[in-house]
């Protein structure tokens, strides 16, 4: 299913400890305007986050045994129905957080089942004709997103569209012309010289920087709120009323979502990470990491597209690189003052990154149906991919309850599957597999 990829860093290869900082930094960078906006969203504190992303990233990495570059970061899958937990307790956070609690407990769950069943079924559940408009619809569901970023909507601003033109084209020309290691730190390079540009237009708001300077609090730990009671500390109380269980089904819609990531991040780097280190152990690893954000009031986490896609223009996908991002992000989230100054990257050179970062997500979802030959003069498989691109890209929704959607990659994805099992195949194609 899997061909080898020739990585510049290969997954258990460590760079040179300059090189491993600023390759770390670039995917903090690209992780850090979608991790702390769903605090922001949801009223979480936003150190909390940082932390509950670093320390779980590294909680997956030891579970899957180093041999998954991933990096998990805060999941937007949950926040309407966080917010409605939140406001059916009157602002009191239990029931979100011990709901968060049992999500992460079900990922548990259905890896210990994935364990005992076996992983051979992945295969068929999910061939080549599924896999590659999956992924195309994960890179092009964010299409709209970058878009948005960068300004190039209705009634935008000129700086801000100047602003990504200039962070793209930037980052475009150092991936493609650099030499050396600044080949491999395009991002890096791309928002740096796009914060620059931002900052000579004038469009760099610097309020946070200056709300931290007045506080001078410039080292302390993260907000953390607690289901027992520790002093400086805020608490909630384990719940398991209605309001806490509403939550558990989005847990199908994430599940989805990590089986797909993964199989983006597997095309990238060559490998199957789904049957090594396994599906088992990376559910387990993505749900202890969530459970354990809960628990110290935090978002539930979540593999992130965006640093996938720094792996795939990059060509490094060390373990080391993603773990050194977790650990600078716990360090970030004592260090008021750093986040901050972060957090005043304008979203216009997001956005100009965010562009590369999404294609490259959707275009490896083309190579996986070249790579496999997959033929589309088959009615078979023009249904199937038709069908997922339309339902993955159309917004299509499908309820399931007052508080869970299927929506999207996840929605895309079980039609998909459904498809591929119930629609007949041609004689040559079975010929071919036997």
């Amino acid at each position: 299913m899997s061909q080898r990829v020739e990585m510049i860093l290969d997954v258990n290869e460590k760079p040179q400890p300059a090189q491993w900082i600023l390759l770390s930094f670039q995917h903090v960078f690209a992780m850090f305007g979608a991790t702390i906006l769903v605090p922001v969203l949801t009223g979480f504190p936003i150190s909390v986050a940082l932390f509950a992303s670093g320390i779980g990233t590294i909680i997956y990495s030891c579970i899957t045994r180093f041999k998954v570059p991933v990096y998990l970061g805060s999941s937007f899958a949950y926040i309407s129905a966080v917010q409605i937990a939140v406001a059916a307790m009157s602002g009191d956070v239990s029931a979100a957080q011990t709901g968060l609690i049992l999500i992460g407990l079900v990922y548990v769950i259905v890896s210990i089942i994935v364990r005992f069943i076996g992983k051979d079924w992945i295969d068929k559940l999910l061939p080549p004709i599924v896999i590659g408009p999956m992924i195309a619809v994960i890179g092009l569901g964010l299409a709209a997103n970058a878009v948005s970023n960068a300004g190039f909507v209705a009634g935008g601003s000129w700086k801000v569209m100047l602003t990504a033109v200039f962070t793209f084209i930037l980052t475009a020309l150092i991936s493609t012309k650099a030499k050396g290691f600044f080949k491999i730190i395009p991002f890096l390079c791309g928002i740096l010289g796009g914060y620059l540009f931002a900052l000579a237009l004038g469009i760099v708001d610097f309020t946070p920087v200056m709300e931290v300077i007045e506080s001078r609090q410039f080292l302390s730990l993260p907000e953390f709120i607690l289901p027992f009671a520790v002093p400086g500390f805020k608490q909630y109380h384990l719940y398991f009323g209605p309001e806490t269980f509403a939550i558990l089904p989005v847990a199908l819609v994430t599940i989805s979502e990590h089986i797909g990531d993964h199989t983006v991040l597997g095309k990238i780097c060559g490998r199957n990470f789904l049957k090594e280190p396994g599906l088992d152990k990376t559910l387990m690893g993505d749900g202890i990491a969530t459970s354990i954000s809960a628990l110290l009031g935090g978002p539930a986490n979540t593999t992130y597209g965006e640093n996938t896609g720094v792996i795939g223009m990059t060509k490094v996908s060390s373990v080391y690189v993603t773990v050194g991002a977790a650990c600078i992000a716990i360090v970030l989230s004592c260090v008021p003052i750093v986040s901050a100054f972060i957090s005043t990257i304008p979203s216009a050179v997001l956005g100009g990154m965010s562009i590369i970062l999404y294609g490259v997500i959707a275009s490896n979802g083309l190579r996986v149906l070249i790579d496999n030959q997959v033929d589309f003069g088959q009615q078979r498989n023009l249904i199937i991919a038709s069908a997922m691109l339309v339902i993955g890209l159309g917004g299509a929704v499908l309820p399931l309850g007052k508080l869970v959607t299927l929506s999207g990659t996840a929605l895309s994805a079980s039609v998909g599957i459904v498809l591929n099992l119930i629609l007949p195949r041609s004689k040559q194609t079975e010929d071919s597999k036997n």
